[in-house]
């Protein structure tokens, strides 16, 4: 397929503005202001993209609900607290084309008529939020941010905020409140973001993923972008595939390519000839698929109807060498650590669970506390505040379903069998 999001990242490193514009960047600018606000919107509405950040939710259509009547100031927020075990793609295009991220930005802004625009990095991701300092610097000396861009009529102040830390800051709510200067806690569902957000004013939040794709739209057509897709998927999607694979790797394909193909084609299978048992389709929030399920559509409804969440198409693979109990112990720690506190049920109920697992793990597991584990999900999930703990508890959940026979072998042997016999988990 046509290589669109990442043609111009390469071990050189980013372009600077004149080589960036030699490439083709800023050109979607003047597109943007000729077909005004509500012309970028219908475009993008056309073209079916669709929100890369995990919901999956069509980008055209949250912009268009913001409203153009909505009161000002209104805020624009790019999402870059990219925290998800096992998903990298948005720290690849921080770091190799930051000035794609300014041009989508921009013409974002311009769509939804906001004067003053955020982007909030992941705290470890301070270099690359440097450089995207520099790159913002730069079109502001050309022009092509401040006041009445490229003549234009149109203002727009953007600014880069790093965050502090915190997993939970990628939840849109908790974002906002960071970015106040507040404890990053999420919000009640209403009223919502898009009506009162950052400092009380509507306030748009889309993943960086999901802006990119805007000047190639606007540059090509939606008719374009849908085509790019296929199985019934709309445009490029950047695959990243790790775990026990042979080449660990980020690639950008079709959506609707198949697990299959991005796991052997392009990351070279599973390590050693060996076996693959399970692999998460969208980072380590998604449930757990099994080897039977290879040839899911990496889609958003393909990969629900398998199961499971196609997330920010992440893919994590275990072969027959991984301990998926011990795998899952991980993340719920790591879930257990990462919790604002806010809720009870995530607050004592992650802990708890991974107290569990950690027991079955090192022999002093019981008969009952698989059923333990399933009842611990099913309270912690409907009733937390926010999406944290549902998501959390997936692959718990799943992995009792496709992994059933590992856990009960590590309740009958008293342990981690993998451990026993010298194998990595």
């Amino acid at each position: 397929m046509e290589v669109v999001l990442t043609p111009r990242i390469t071990p050189a490193g980013p372009l600077g503005l004149e080589a960036y514009r030699v490439a083709g960047g800023y050109t979607s600018l003047e597109a943007a202001f000729d077909l005004k606000p509500d012309g970028v919107i219908d475009v993008v509405e056309a073209a079916q993209l669709r929100g890369r950040g995990g919901a999956g939710f069509p980008c055209g259509l949250k912009w268009r609900l913001r409203g153009s009547d909505a009161p000002k100031p209104r805020y624009l927020i790019c999402n870059l607290d990219e925290s998800e075990p096992g998903t990298f793609k948005d720290r690849v295009l921080l770091y190799g084309d930051p000035h794609q991220l300014v041009e989508s930005m921009i013409i974002a802004a311009y769509a939804l008529q906001v004067q003053r625009a955020f982007i909030f990095v992941r705290g470890e991701y301070a270099q690359g939020a440097s450089g995207l300092t520099t790159a913002i610097a730069e079109a502001e000396h050309a022009g092509l941010l401040g006041d009445n861009i490229a003549g234009s009529g149109f203002d727009l102040r953007l600014e880069v905020h790093v965050s502090a830390g915190r997993y939970i800051c990628g939840e849109e709510s908790a974002l906002v409140n960071a970015l106040e200067g507040r404890r990053p806690n999420p919000r009640p569902r209403m009223p919502r973001i898009s009506a009162q957000g950052l400092w009380g004013q509507p306030t748009t939040v889309n993943n960086v993923e999901t802006l990119v794709n805007v000047p190639h739209i606007l540059r090509n057509g939606a008719e374009w972008f849908r085509n790019l897709g296929i199985h019934g998927g709309t445009g490029p999607k950047l695959y990243g595939i790790s775990g026990k694979v042979d080449r660990p790797c980020l690639v950008e394909r079709s959506m609707g390519s198949t697990a299959r193909e991005l796991i052997y084609e392009h990351a070279g299978g599973p390590q050693a000839q060996r076996q693959i048992i399970g692999f998460m389709p969208g980072g380590a929030s998604t449930p757990f698929l099994g080897p039977d399920q290879l040839d899911v559509v990496m889609d958003f409804e393909a990969v629900a109807q398998a199961g499971s969440r196609l997330g920010t198409g992440a893919i994590i693979v275990l072969d027959d060498l991984s301990c998926p109990v011990a795998v899952v112990l991980n993340l719920m720690q790591f879930f257990a650590r990462e919790s604002c506190g806010f809720c009870t049920p995530c607050r004592d109920g992650l802990p708890y669970a991974a107290q569990i697992l950690s027991d079955i793990v090192a022999g002093r597991g019981h008969v009952g506390d698989l059923l333990l584990l399933e009842e611990l999900c099913e309270k912690i999930a409907p009733y937390s505040f926010c999406a944290f703990a549902p998501g959390a508890t997936m692959p718990l959940q799943s992995s009792l379903r496709v992994f059933r026979d590992h856990f009960e072998q590590h309740l009958a042997e008293g342990g981690c069998p993998y451990a026993n016999r010298g194998q990595r988990p």
